[in-house]
């Protein structure tokens, strides 16, 4: 009999097949952003290929530990790194759980 943690993994790399996740992709790029001081930064994801825009056109720019919850239907830049399963299961283990700022 399967436990509840192996359903909820089951079930999740059954979601990950069925979605494009823009972290398993080539142009899914991380970035470092400045923060309030000096030698301080956030890090944050923006898609390479241009395909994350705001209402008005500017490129839209997400947090870093958000990354695994970006996903759409298709997409004509994606290009994966590899079994999206596997890829997004260590992602989210490794993630951090919020916004946390970075020393150069």
């Amino acid at each position: 009999m399967e436990t509840l943690t192996e359903l909820r993994e089951s079930e999740t790399a059954d979601h990950a097949a069925a979605r494009i996740y823009c972290a398993n992709c080539v142009h899914c790029k991380l970035v470092p952003t400045p923060a309030h001081g000096t030698g301080r930064y956030y890090l944050r994801v923006r898609c390479d290929a241009g395909k994350w825009k705001k209402k008005l056109g500017e490129e839209k720019i997400y947090k870093y530990f958000t990354v695994a919850r970006r996903a759409i239907e298709s997409c004509d830049a994606y290009e994966d790194m590899g079994d999206p399963r596997e890829y997004m299961r260590d992602l989210k283990k490794s993630l951090p759980d919020k916004d946390e700022i970075y020393t150069a």
